[in-house]
């Protein structure tokens, strides 16, 4: 593996709407992002992410672009995203926009032209089918649930294609015309100094063609897009075009959110020669799931956490790197997903921190994981503003749930939990906004709050910072960024240690998800601690005792 100058950075991903409002609409904005770089090079973030500020009806929390060259007016100016893209470099960080181009907004003009004339030019930039007898060209589920085909405006004998929301069509990838718009753009975008992309729901460009139908796996009628992608060949044709006609030229850090790659396939991907720099470790993110939905997921144990952790390490030994992640603004809040009601507190939260933060790979923090936000109180269907959580709520109840069972199921994996507003302060709206937040605050922000956190040096956020301080160590960094990992232990339950060994050191993280301590004899010992969540540690020779839910870092 090469190494890479972005190897021993952090990552960090910022949802504008969420982050700092500096106007007082509600809505956070470039502005708010521009006043808050300090905050994050105090952190000690180098790679910030934001999640789309392109013009959008937001039908689905901007995902969904209408011009892929303007900045929504809610977020800002083009001004303002220069400003933001100079000021980070002043401080030596690199800036990161999302890169959604699987599908656009039925508000684009594309799309509008396509409605207007289905088959000329723009037609081809979609897939718009032609309903025969009334049938659908097949019976695949949208992501946001129902049919994947919606009547075309103005022409109720044809219909498009949305993997997502029906305001989502999927762009026709197969139309040479419509990928050379796509990489006009994106170069466009680079040539403005931009770092890079983060690449969205990009393994959906290659649809297994010609249309045909799966068994239904719900009452529906319908089958999970998953299936037709099992069968799509072909996706590294387009990746290795996009790549070398726009990330390579511009020397671009890329990291994708890539699902289902099939076997073998992780060297194209992200090797030497990739189609991307990195892609994100989802194999937490995904267990427990049911193809039911929702309301079917088992909760993620302790054991499963540091299976699925392993799982990937295994995977990628030396082909590349990985973005290890505890959550994004597609999930619910890691600490209320991998820890025990009864190991949701600080010293949990560190625990948590501490083993996700020494994997090998890029450490990709989300907004508020630094200061430990947890997922928010649902008291009804109403309060939820995820198209996903409305979705799957209608999917339990016809389940059999119970409203309250059906809330109560949906409210776990929420994606609103990670959209909530930063907790700057104890002050009205968290210090988000002068205004009314676009989406309510968690109440808990007197308590979690960065503001009470910068104060305390035994805070979840000064714990983050001395994470990240060690991965900067020049004493240590060599062995953090790219030392080999070596599970041990893994047979004891609530247990998850590892080493990490180079050339020159040995570090070994240790940490007890339980509230009962537990035991283990390290090998020829250890020199000294380098992170411990807790004041003490008790030991007696080579022997460690873990008080519940501490976390250690040794020299060995």
């Amino acid at each position: 593996m090469q190494k890479k100058w972005w190897h021993g950075k952090v990552a960090y991903q910022i949802y504008p709407k969420s982050f700092q409002d500096s106007n007082g609409d509600g809505i956070g904005d470039l502005r708010g992002i521009i006043n808050r770089l300090d905050y994050l090079k105090e952190l000690g973030i180098d790679i910030v992410w934001l999640s789309p500020i392109y013009c959008s009806p937001l039908a689905d929390q901007g995902y969904d672009i209408s011009d892929y060259y303007r900045i929504d007016p809610r977020f800002g100016t083009m001004e303002d995203m220069d400003e933001l893209i100079a000021e980070a470099k002043k401080r030596d960080m690199y800036i990161l926009m999302d890169l959604v181009v699987n599908h656009c907004s039925d508000e684009h003009a594309w799309f509008r032209k396509a409605c207007e004339d289905p088959d000329g030019e723009y037609g081809k930039y979609f897939y718009i089918e032609d309903l025969k007898d009334g049938k659908l060209p097949c019976n695949w589920r949208s992501y946001f649930g129902g049919s994947v085909w919606e009547p075309l405006p103005g022409h109720p004998d044809k219909c498009y294609l949305h993997l997502f929301h029906k305001k989502q069509p999927d762009l026709n990838w197969e139309n040479p015309k419509l990928r050379e718009e796509v990489y006009k753009m994106i170069n466009w975008w680079l040539d403005k100094g931009l770092a890079g992309f983060r690449i969205d729901a990009i393994i959906n460009i290659k649809k297994a063609l010609p249309w045909k139908d799966y068994p239904a796996d719900r009452e529906d009628g319908l089958c999970s897009v998953q299936h037709m992608l099992a069968d799509a060949v072909g996706v590294g044709e387009f990746l290795g075009e996009m790549r070398d006609r726009t990330f390579e030229p511009h020397e671009a850090f890329t990291a994708g959110e890539v699902f289902n790659e099939k076997p073998g396939d992780l060297p194209n991907f992200i090797g030497d020669h990739g189609y991307f720099s990195t892609m994100f470790d989802f194999n937490e993110t995904i267990c427990g799931g049911s193809p039911k939905g929702w309301y079917d997921a088992r909760p993620v144990t302790p054991d499963d956490y540091r299976r699925c952790c392993f799982e990937s390490q295994r995977k990628i030994g030396d082909i590349g790197f990985l973005c290890n992640i505890i959550e994004n603004h597609d999930e619910p809040r890691g600490v209320s997903r991998y820890l025990p009601a009864e190991g949701c507190h600080d010293a949990g939260k560190k625990l948590l921190a501490t083993m996700n933060f020494m994997l090998k790979g890029l450490p990709f923090l989300y907004q508020g994981q630094e200061i430990g936000m947890e997922n928010i109180p649902f008291h009804s269907i109403e309060e939820a503003d995820d198209i996903s959580t409305q979705d799957e709520y209608q999917v339990a109840l016809a389940a059999g749930l119970s409203p309250e069972d059906a809330l109560n199921a949906v409210a776990r994996f929420s994606r609103d939990n990670a959209r909530t507003p930063f907790q700057w302060t104890a002050g009205t709206h968290a210090g988000f906004t002068t205004g009314t937040p676009w989406l309510r605050v968690n109440p808990n922000y007197v308590r979690i709050n960065l503001e009470a956190q910068r104060k305390n040096a035994d805070s979840v956020y000064q714990f983050y910072r001395r994470l990240i301080a060690l991965r900067k160590n020049t004493d240590y960094a060599d062995t953090v960024v790219y030392g080999d990992l070596i599970p041990v232990w893994e047979d004891q339950k609530n247990l998850m240690a590892y080493y990490r060994r180079s050339a020159e050191k040995s570090l070994l993280v240790i940490g007890n998800f339980q509230n009962e301590a537990q035991r283990v004899t390290v090998p020829g010992g250890w020199k000294r601690i380098l992170i411990n969540n807790l004041p003490e540690l008790e030991t007696d020779g080579n022997a460690i005792t873990l008080a519940g839910w501490q976390a250690v870092v040794l020299e060995a």
